[in-house]
């Protein structure tokens, strides 16, 4: 009887993952363009708002250029000393951009609080203008990246971080219209937290996810109890253990399993049948299998795992 026998090392390296270099590139110039607009501005009119707003846009043009980096190192072939290359970078990209995009946050509560115990008039109509500004371009750069942020933690990191600003922006203008017409100079801190509240709940399940991914943990979209009802469900297969599933990067997933099966020998194909199962209907990239055969001390213990001599290899494996 074989004991023990090799997987199949054939992986899955069809899936595809739309490039956002150029949505990185027009992104970037956007942003750092509207910065020196701004900070400028700021000078200009001596508002400390103006200038710290345009801070706050150059950390995330610099969450921008990590993000866009990570996605470049993940595209790297790999190595012999780094066999999976630099997919992880861009879980370290997400986790990054949430740790940030909260500190950014609680700057902005910070700032709001302080502001409800003295309000403070939004100085005139060129901060409002201004603002007005970072809102078209934010939420166009936020935009560029909407469809790759349901799929992709590295690009929800950086649309947060652009919708973010976008949110902020906009709260400048509603309060210093409002302000201008009703002279309530509260209403500039409380939208203010009141939209920081809303980003936050965004912010952290990005957090909690990039976090999970970064420990190798089930990706959440992964339901591990149906791959594990898969495994048994092949007739094949007597029993299952070992059973590993994690990330590679914010886009691929990786498995490890050791399965134990009831016959001396099976069908060539057998293990990528299961490596297309595992592709197409589980979205995984990379399925290490080893096969172990069936011991004497298993079958005296488990009836329902003795060998089947009256089927042919395969016949009843189910897949």
């Amino acid at each position: 009887m074989v004991a023990d026998m090799s997987p199949n090392h054939h992986h899955h390296h069809d899936h595809e993952v739309k490039n956002y270099d150029r949505a990185f590139a027009v992104g970037i110039f956007l942003n750092v363009v509207f910065v020196a607009v701004e900070a400028g501005y700021g000078f200009v009119a001596g508002s400390l708002a103006l200038l710290a707003d345009a801070g706050h846009n150059l950390s995330d043009v610099l969450s921008l250029v990590l993000a866009w980096g990570a996605s470049v190192l993940a595209r790297r072939s790999e190595t012999r000393r780094r066999t999976y290359g630099f997919r992880k970078i861009t879980v370290m990209a997400s986790l990054i951009s949430a740790i940030t995009l909260l500190v950014a946050l609680g700057g902005i509560a910070w700032e709001a609080i302080k502001r409800m115990a003295m309000p403070q008039p939004v100085e005139g109509g060129v901060v409002i203008t201004v603002a007005a500004i970072g809102v078209f371009i934010n939420t166009l750069t936020a935009l560029m990246f909407l469809s790759g942020q349901k799929h992709d933690l590295n690009i929800k990191g950086a649309f947060l971080h652009m919708a973010a600003d976008a949110a902020v922006s906009l709260g400048v203008v509603l309060a210093g219209l409002v302000i201008m017409q009703t002279g309530w100079f509260i209403v500039d801190p409380v939208i203010s937290i009141a939209i920081a509240l809303i980003i936050f709940v965004g912010t952290f399940g990005l957090l909690r996810d990039s976090f999970n991914l970064s420990i190798d943990a089930v990706p959440r979209h992964m339901d591990i109890e149906s791959i594990g009802a898969y495994f048994a469900s092949l007739a094949t297969v007597c029993s299952f253990h070992d059973l590993h599933v994690w990330a590679l990067s914010t886009t691929e997933t990786a498995l490890s399993v050791h399965i134990v099966v009831n016959q001396d020998t099976i069908r060539n194909d057998f293990l990528e049948d299961i490596q297309a199962h595992l592709h197409d209907q589980c979205g995984i990239e990379h399925a290490t299998i080893q096969v172990e055969g069936l011991s004497d001390t298993q079958m005296s213990h488990d009836p329902q795992c003795a060998r089947d001599d009256h089927h042919t290899p395969g016949e009843r494996d189910g897949i």
